[in-house]
Parts: structure tokens; sequence; C-alpha cells
């Protein structure tokens, strides 16, 4: 018998996997992403120290009250705008990009292109 592996597994996984290469730096953090059903979360990390420059999430009380639903597409962009504002305003220009084991589609890709059209590089 066939033991089944949940989605959410399968997703972990490809993170390990893709983190084995992908690092963090002073000079190139790393974007972070993470959606659950109901909310999007990125963040900009420094892997060196452990410590996180930047964050923005479809709960954050700057959003909150524009955004409808914190699921969608159209609020993946926005979270992505607004941390590339806030990058920015940190000094922070160049990132590696982290899908966390998502595939680059729908709100990912949205996020991932908000924070490039605002003005982050990777």
């Amino acid at each position: 018998m066939i033991k089944q592996v949940s989605r959410n597994v399968q997703r972990k996984r490809r993170h390990r996997r893709v983190r084995k290469k992908i690092t963090g730096t002073m000079e190139r953090p790393r974007l972070n992403v993470f959606r659950s059903n109901k909310h999007i979360y990125a963040q900009i990390i420094n892997d060196l120290s452990g410590n996180t420059m930047v964050a923005a999430s479809s709960l954050d009380p700057a959003l909150r009250q524009e955004l409808g639903k914190g699921s969608n597409i159209e609020a993946a962009r926005k979270v992505g705008a607004l941390l590339a504002r806030r990058a920015l305003e940190a000094g922070i220009e160049k990132v590696v990009f982290d899908r966390g084991g998502y595939l680059y589609h729908g709100r990912v890709k949205a996020l991932a292109e908000a924070a490039r059209e605002s003005g982050l590089q990777f």
C-alpha cells in the first residue's frame, strides 16, 4: 500500500532542498514568502545573523483596512509593494528570492513581480 504524503510535507521537502543552496547575506538578504489559506507573508532575512530585517503581510495594519481578503492575487501585489518600499527605506536594494517551496505561480508570482516593480532587484 502506498502512503499518501500531504502537500504541505512535499512543500517543506522542496523548501529544505532549495534552502541548501540559497543563503541570505548582509549584501543580499533572502526574501522569504509564506502563504496560508487566508493570508500571505513576506520577510527579508539575513541568515548570517539570523535577523529579520523587513517584514510585511496581508495582516499588516497598513494594508488591513484596504484589503477585503488577504488570500488573493491583489493582496499579494500590495504586500510585495509594501515590502519593497520598506526594504528600500532600510537601504536594501538587492535580495535573493526564496519562494518557500511553492510554485512560482499565482500569489507568489504576484508578490515577486510587485516587489520588482517597486524597486527591489532579484
